[in-house]
């Protein structure tokens, strides 16, 4: 099958259209996808981290999903960008269309976005990751070897699994530590986090229970927050919270915010739009200023001065801490 986008996009414009010129399977249940541009172009640079929006067909009730994945390839001026995707069989099927692509099918990205870049001042990088959280690390990794930076990466998986496992070991050599059990990798994680020269910066990227432990340890230890950088996969699911109002404060009107509902949703269903692309409290795309009540975090985006702020929410996973909040729409 052949997957096109109506939107006219070329040169430097928001999205494009790429084509996937190839398609493998590193590991089970994970696809690798190689886009190109349709005319043999080269790609933007990016930095080393970066993501893309990928555009991935339509929910059941005509909703587009659109999901951000890692680009894992080369960073500078490359011909083609990188994606690597687990099929999530209980997503909303952004994975399994991801899936179902092969060579000669068009996909509609967005420009690369980066919120996980590498600290080029740091001293070291301990980079760590977790499963299919390898692939924004793997990124980290070849640049680090391109340009010569101090690094090492600690890499944790299922037995059999491991996607992207030899271009470590070719990227990293020595550098690289591999560990199917929580055990193994806390016997040595964990004295790595006291003993590495002052001024390294940890990247972790990996199932939130790993980011979690790992940061609660680092802080322990004595790192600073600014030398701690993580990616979620996203939130997870979500209870469904309690019903409340979110006022509108420069249009006047209220909307009703049902239990199960996101405030996101709700906005939609009322002909309001919000910019927005992840959905997962991720990405920050649905950041909006809050001018009245308390709203209850739930993102894994704002910082722990903005949430206790209280200036601003994602509507796309958080709610109010009450019965009603106004924002500025």
């Amino acid at each position: 099958m052949t997957l096109t986008s109506d939107l006219p996009v070329r040169g430097d414009a928001p999205t494009r259209v790429l084509v996937v010129a190839a398609a493998s399977t590193p590991a089970d249940g994970v696809r690798h996808l190689r886009l190109v541009d349709p005319r043999g172009a080269t790609l933007p640079s990016f930095t080393p981290g970066s993501h893309v929006v990928v555009s991935c067909g339509t929910d059941t009730d005509g909703r587009a999903r659109r999901n951000s994945y890692s680009l894992t390839g080369p960073e500078l001026e490359p011909d083609a960008y990188e994606i690597s995707v687990r099929l999530d069989p209980s997503g909303r099927g952004g994975s399994r269309w991801i899936h179902d692509l092969v060579p000669g099918d068009t996909v509609e990205i967005s420009r690369p976005r980066s919120a996980f870049a590498p600290v080029l001042t740091a001293r070291h990088h301990l980079l760590v990751a977790g499963g299919i959280g390898v692939t924004p690390i793997l990124s980290h990794a070849r640049a680090a070897a391109t340009w010569g930076r101090s690094f090492e990466v600690h890499y944790t998986f299922r037995p059999g699994d491991g996607p992207h496992l030899d271009e470590l070991r070719e990227l990293c050599g020595d550098g690289l530590h591999t560990y199917h059990t929580p055990g193994e990798f806390w016997s040595t994680v964990g004295p790595a986090l006291l003993d590495r020269p002052l001024g390294t910066h940890l990247y972790a990227c990996g199932p939130g229970v790993l980011i979690d432990e790992l940061v609660a340890r680092a802080t322990d230890a004595g790192w600073p927050s600014a030398r701690i950088h993580y990616e979620h996969f996203g939130v997870g699911a979500l209870d469904a919270g309690e019903a409340f109002t979110l006022g509108l404060r420069r249009s006047g009107i209220d909307v009703p915010v049902p239990a199960g509902v996101s405030a996101l949703d709700a906005l939609e269903q009322h002909g309001v739009a919000v910019s927005n692309l992840c959905r997962q409290g991720v990405c920050g795309e649905c950041r909006t200023p809050v001018v009245g009540g308390a709203p209850l975090h739930r993102d894994l985006f704002l910082t722990a001065s903005e949430k206790d702020s209280g200036s601003c929410f994602m509507p796309c996973v958080s709610r109010a801490d009450g019965d009603r909040i106004e924002v500025d729409l």
